[in-house]
Order: structure tokens, then C-alpha cells, then sequence
């Protein structure tokens, strides 16, 4: 009790932003949790009822395709309505998703988890975007360092989300083993409802929105610099899912013989490793001189070299596969976490949810693309494929970077 009482008022003498950004970072840690979780329950049920890997990714591709509409609606939103509000929503989203797929397993048709999943990724789109505006509202804007707290306050946010994202498809594993699928929903259902009450009596109440309404059209950016990142954004990460979301693990599955276990667990300790190197992207990147436009051109013609040195090995050696993917993982991983920096860093101060929202948009987008390119693509031509046009789509990403400023604005 004494310990529990001196963390309490440890907590209370922080700086108020410093409590409101611990609260967004706890409301989005548990959001990712679950989300991590849920897509682990849902791809090992699934399968375990006789659907294909294909089909079984079919069913998250709503979860995708919402996603580009959410940022670019939710961002309007947290400019008129608030972060905390839209916060919230993605939060009560998430519940109502998983109150769907507590129903009966004969009423667990493919229609009804694809809309459960469309439900899922809207939340998502909601929560993360709330929780990546926030970060502008709340870093200290004072000072020579400000732009160092801000870059390393969202490191911290985005590594720390993918690394338990990944824990979650641990736990999704663990909870469909040990309570089975409907079990599991319901515990993660009722965790998330404590965070929702905690988050809807500490959350500050204006916390980003907009002294004035903006109209909807303000949701489509107008700066130059955003525009360009949010483009590079979009190849980006089409170039990771091309490969990673159904192609890599159908050919381990296929080609190699690995269990489904043994490739999620390859894929969860890929996602955690990848955001624990988000997390230290600050310090890696601290000594590159070039501004913005040098570093994140640099950045993505360095990844660009990895997928199209892996198209050109043996695909048969799976050493190979296992070691490149790593490789690409480090490199994706410093790549993103200074995209999210600059997004956050270009954004405008008064209402940088339009911005931010405008932003994960182009980023669903790339999603989007990369996830139908990766089952396609395989289906006809083989990972050799998908791989060559990843290295393509991060040298797309590398010379839209070149009309990036040279200096942060």
C-alpha cells in the first residue's frame, strides 16, 4: 500500500502534460493490445476451421480499407469535437467489435467478422491518430531541445505500440488456448471498458480541438511538405505489406513446411523487435547531419537495396529469408518512426489532427494497396515478385523525399 501511495503521488507532482501524454500512451497501449490480440484470434480460428491463408487474410481487408476514410473523417473530427473525444469513440468501437464476435461460433459467418473487423479497424484508425495529435498538443514547445522531446516522445508512442502489438499476438495465442475465442473476446472487451471509464474522467476535455469549426475540406492538406510525406508514406508502406502481410507467411507455410505457430511466432517477434528499434530511432538517426530531405531520402535508398538483394538469393535457403527479413526490419523501423517525427513536426499547431489524419490516410492507403498487391502478386507470379516490387515502391518513396524541405519547418 505504501508503494502504491508514493507511485500516486509521484504521479500527481508531474507536469499535467506529462500525466495527460502517460494516459493517451496507457489508452493507446491497451487499444494496441487488444488489436494485436483480436487479429491472432481471428487468423488461428479461422484457419483452424479449414480456411485458406488467402481467405483468411480476405477478412481483414475491410479492416484496411476503412482505415483511409477514418483518418482522413477522424481528423476533421478531432479538430472540431477534440482528441480526447475521438480518443474515446475508437475505445467504445473496439468494445462493440468485440461484442460482435461474442456471439454463438454458427453465427461467426465470413460477412459478420469481415463488418467486426471493418468495426475494428476503425477504432484503430481513431485511437491512433487521436494519440499521435496529441503528442504536438502536449510536447514542450520551449527550448533548444524542443524538437529532440518532440521526435523522442514519438518514438516512444509509435515503438511502444508495435512492440505490443506483437506482445498481443502472443497473448491472442494464449487466450485462445487457454479460454478459447469467446472467452478471450469477452476478457479483452471488459479490459478495454475499464480504460474507457479511466480515460473519459482523466482525459482534458479540449484537448486539440479547434477554436474555430474548419469546414471538411481543410481535412485534405494544403502544404506542399505534408503532401510529399504523405505520399512517400503511402509507398512506404505498401513496399513492407507487398511482401510481409500474405505473401511471406503462405511461402513458409507452403515451401518451407513451418506450422502456423512457428510463422506467427516468427511474425510477432518481428513486430516487437520492430518497434523496440522505433523506440531508439532518436538516438540511431542523432548523428545525420542532412535535414529533412537528405535523411529521409537516405533512409529509404538504403531499405530500397534489401528486398531486391533478397529477390536475387536462393529463396529456397530460408536462413536467407529469416536474416533479410530482420535487416528490412531494422531499416522499415528507422524509416517510420522519423516519418511519424516529420508528420508531427510539419503539422500545424492548431489543428494538427487534420494534418496527422491526412497523413495515416495516404499510410492506409499503402496498407491497403500492399495487402491486395501481396496475396495477388504471389498468387501469380511468386515472393521473388513481391519482393522486387518493394524495392520499387521504396525508391519511388526515396525521390518523393527529394521535394521534401531541406530544413525542418
Amino acid at each position: 500500500m505504501a508503494d502504491a501511495s508514493a507511485l500516486a503521488g509521484r504521479l500527481r507532482a508531474l507536469p499535467f502534460e506529462v500525466r495527460q501524454y502517460l494516459l493517451v500512451t496507457g489508452n493507446y497501449w491497451a487499444f494496441t493490445l487488444t488489436d494485436g490480440a483480436l487479429r491472432m484470434l481471428v487468423v488461428l480460428h479461422f484457419h483452424r476451421l479449414g480456411y485458406s491463408p488467402l481467405e483468411v487474410a480476405m477478412l481483414f481487408l475491410f479492416y484496411e480499407a476503412f482505415g483511409v476514410i477514418t483518418n482522413l473523417v477522424g481528423g476533421w473530427l478531432g479538430a472540431r469535437l477534440g482528441l480526447n473525444r475521438t480518443m474515446n469513440i475508437g475505445l467504445g468501437l473496439q468494445i462493440v467489435a468485440l461484442s460482435m464476435l461474442m456471439v454463438p461460433a454458427a453465427a461467426l459467418s465470413v460477412p459478420w467478422v469481415m463488418a467486426a473487423q471493418a468495426l475494428s479497424g476503425i477504432a484503430k484508425d481513431l485511437n491512433k491518430m487521436s494519440a499521435k495529435s496529441a503528442v504536438k498538443v502536449l510536447v514542450p514547445k520551449d527550448g533548444p531541445s524542443a524538437g529532440g522531446a518532440l521526435y523522442r516522445w514519438v518514438a516512444l508512442l509509435t515503438g511502444s505500440k508495435n512492440a505490443l502489438k506483437g506482445a498481443g499476438f502472443f497473448l491472442g495465442g494464449l487466450l485462445l488456448t487457454l479460454i478459447g475465442f469467446r472467452g478471450a473476446v469477452i476478457a479483452m472487451a471488459l479490459m478495454l471498458a475499464a480504460v474507457l471509464g479511466l480515460s473519459l474522467m482523466r482525459l482534458r476535455a479540449d484537448l486539440g480541438r479547434q477554436k474555430r469549426k474548419p469546414a471538411f475540406t481543410e481535412a485534405f492538406s494544403s502544404s506542399k511538405a505534408i503532401n510529399v510525406l504523405a505520399a512517400a508514406r503511402l509507398c512506404l508502406f505498401a513496399a513492407r505489406d507487398v511482401w510481409f502481410v500474405v505473401a511471406l507467411p503462405v511461402f513458409l507455410y507452403d515451401q518451407h513446411g513451418w506450422s502456423h505457430w512457428t510463422v506467427g511466432g516468427l511474425l510477432a517477434l518481428w513486430v516487437i523487435g520492430y518497434g523496440g528499434v522505433q523506440t531508439q530511432a532518436p538516438r540511431l538517426t542523432a548523428r545525420l547531419g542532412a535535414g529533412p530531405r537528405g535523411v529521409t531520402a537516405g533512409l529509404a535508398a538504403l531499405l530500397a537495396g534489401l528486398p531486391a538483394l533478397l529477390a536475387l538469393l536462393p529463396l529456397a535457403e530460408v536462413a536467407w529469408l529469416v536474416i533479410g527479413l530482420l535487416a528490412f526490419g531494422v531499416l522499415f523501423a528507422v524509416n517510420s518512426s522519423w516519418h511519424s517525427y516529420l508528420i508531427v513536426r510539419f503539422a500545424r499547431a492548431d489543428g494538427v489532427s487534420l494534418d496527422v489524419g491526412f497523413y495515416y490516410m495516404a499510410n492506409a492507403m499503402g496498407r491497403l494497396a500492399g495487402t491486395l498487391l501481396s496475396g495477388g502478386v504471389y498468387q501469380l507470379y511468386g515472393l521473388a515478385a513481391c519482393l522486387w516490387i518493394s524495392a520499387a515502391l521504396v525508391a519511388a518513396s526515396a525521390l518523393m523525399a527529394l521535394a521534401l524541405p531541406r530544413e525542418a519547418t
